[in-house]
């Protein structure tokens, strides 16, 4: 055989990279020293919701590729495949790794949800307990401030051409839907005593971050109650993280710890609260009374066991 045929086999041409290869060795790139070490394999790479959620959308789209950098983090990562058909076409699957990290996904939201359902469902036996009617999973009206901050309604006595008398403040509040996790009042007759309050239950860091990066949320729970509660799973957070117009509660050894009260104000309402937020609860049903704790005539009003321990 003569050299140049034996040129013509050890020349091999990579395709992909347009490099010509002797023995399927780079031309270009130097040989690997025999003592070398190989490079370590790179570290797996941490999930973020995005990357999660950019895979639930190819798992139920066709697949059409974004070519964008969250879509080559996934590929570099083995959670996404590209596909070609017959004509060229190229589109993008989800790959079993991928598959297994949407499942592992759903099973930790599960959990999540169920330590938030098991909280929720302690606070609103906690409010029973202290002779209070709470609701769960309402969805209630409240006003919000608007650009402006303003709001004082304007009265409608005056005359729009009265240029003497300055109305104050335009009222630009608008409407915000609000679903606190727990909403109890006193039970009782008179609206001065109502102390309608808020719980807001969270059991995961990120979760309170990013509620607390929402001051409308806050100021629609505000809206409709004298009192606002975050309820804190073990160390997630620090009572000096959470803005002072509300109050912390911890869940600690199973028992709900008071780290700081709410500060409590009336509502300005004649009947106790606004009127919006009686009609939610006119058609809403409030969370019934355990049997164990249900009274009998005679029977003492006390607390009939600790769920909460305010000496903390």
């Amino acid at each position: 055989m003569s050299c140049n045929d034996l040129g013509a086999l050890l020349a091999v041409r990579d395709e992909a990279h347009d490099l010509v290869t002797l023995g399927g060795m780079s031309a270009d790139a130097p040989s690997p020293a025999p003592n070398s070490v190989p490079s370590p394999a790179p570290a797996p790479m941490r999930l973020t919701s995005a990357h999660r959620r950019r895979l639930r959308e190819v798992w139920r789209s066709a697949g059409w590729p974004a070519q964008d950098l969250l879509e080559a983090e996934l590929l570099a990562a083995g959670l996404l495949e590209r596909h070609h058909d017959s004509v060229g076409r190229c589109t993008i699957r989800v790959t079993d790794a991928g598959i297994q990290a949407l499942a592992d996904s759903a099973a930790r939201n599960r959990a999540a949800r169920s330590a938030h359902e098991a909280l929720v469902e302690q606070v609103a036996l906690a409010m029973i307990r202290e002779g209070r009617i709470a609701w769960r999973g309402l969805t209630l009206r409240a006003r919000v401030p608007g650009e402006s901050g303003g709001g004082t309604p304007v009265p409608m006595e005056l005359s729009a051409h009265d240029a003497s008398v300055d109305p104050g403040p335009v009222d630009d509040r608008t409407w915000q839907l609000a679903m606190p996790d727990v909403f109890s009042v006193r039970h009782t007759s008179v609206a001065a005593y109502l102390q309608p309050l808020v719980h807001e239950i969270k059991v995961s860091r990120a979760d309170l971050l990013a509620d607390l990066r929402q001051p409308t949320k806050r100021a629609a729970y505000l809206d409709m109650a004298g009192g606002l509660y975050y309820v804190l799973a073990e160390g997630i957070a620090r009572a000096e993280e959470i803005p002072a117009e509300c109050g912390v509660i911890e869940m600690r050894d199973g028992l709900l710890h008071t780290l700081r009260p709410a500060p409590m104000r009336p509502l300005p309402q004649e009947a106790g609260l606004p009127f919006a937020v009686w009609m939610a609860l006119a058609r809403a049903v409030p969370v019934p009374r355990p049997e164990s704790l249900q009274l009998r005539l005679g029977d003492s009003l006390e607390n009939t066991g600790p769920l909460t321990d305010d000496s903390a």
